[in-house]
């Protein structure tokens, strides 16, 4: 490979990493979920405790993530929503092998970097990271206005275009109750975490990226 797509190959590298990385701390970071439990009064609008609306939780999560037998602890739930969770945990996996493999990819050239092994060609002038950035920005900044604009409509375009044809994302609170427990307003916070982490990815790659290269 000569270096200039080399280059191309190392900034798609990074824009994966970033994007996987940032989509997989919601999905892995349990205590963010924890977090909204009372801050939200779940317990009080609910009539669950604290501790009934964690089991769930969790046993949603280890089912999405560990492949457990499907269970929401004390809540009840249908096999409509139970094929939705099936349709998520593809997704769910998806991201964390992109984030695995990128990372480690990214962690051998970096090795070889060190040992001058590789060397990537600056592109108009840029690192690859720069232009890693340049492409978030693209793919994720006008996506990123239409959900702060109107969240409702950002949320049901993206369930349409990640589970085309399908109307088992739409719960019903009474036979999945799972979802009192998991408001609107959850969905809306892991959306803002991942646009934070991608501009803290962002920020970092223009500062790494910027400096012109012969």
């Amino acid at each position: 490979m000569t270096r200039k797509p080399f280059s191309i190959f190392i900034a798609i590298l990074l824009a994966l990493f970033a994007i996987s990385a940032s989509i997989a701390a919601p999905i892995c970071v349990r205590p963010f979920y924890y977090a909204h439990i009372d801050a939200l009064d779940m317990p009080g609008k609910t009539g669950w405790t604290h501790e009934q609306i964690r089991e769930a939780f969790d046993d949603v999560m280890d089912f999405l993530l560990k492949g457990t037998e499907f269970k929401t602890g004390e809540l009840a739930w249908s096999e409509s929503g139970k094929s939705h969770f099936a349709d998520c945990r593809f997704l769910f996996h998806l991201d964390l092998w992109i984030f695995a493999l990128t990372g480690i990819a990214l962690l051998i050239l970096l090795f070889l970097y060190k040992h001058k092994k590789t060397q990537p060609a600056a592109l108009a002038g840029r690192g690859p990271s720069f232009w890693a950035a340049i492409g978030i920005i693209a793919l994720f900044g006008g996506f990123g206005a239409f959900m702060a604009s109107d969240f409702d409509r950002a949320f049901t375009a993206f369930h349409k275009i990640f589970f085309p044809g399908k109307t088992n994302w739409v719960f019903d609170p009474d036979t999945d109750q799972i979802i009192r427990v998991m408001p609107e307003v959850f969905f809306r916070n892991c959306a803002i975490l991942i646009g934070v982490l991608l501009a803290v990815f962002v920020i970092l790659y223009l500062l790494l990226g910027a400096k012109k290269k012969e």
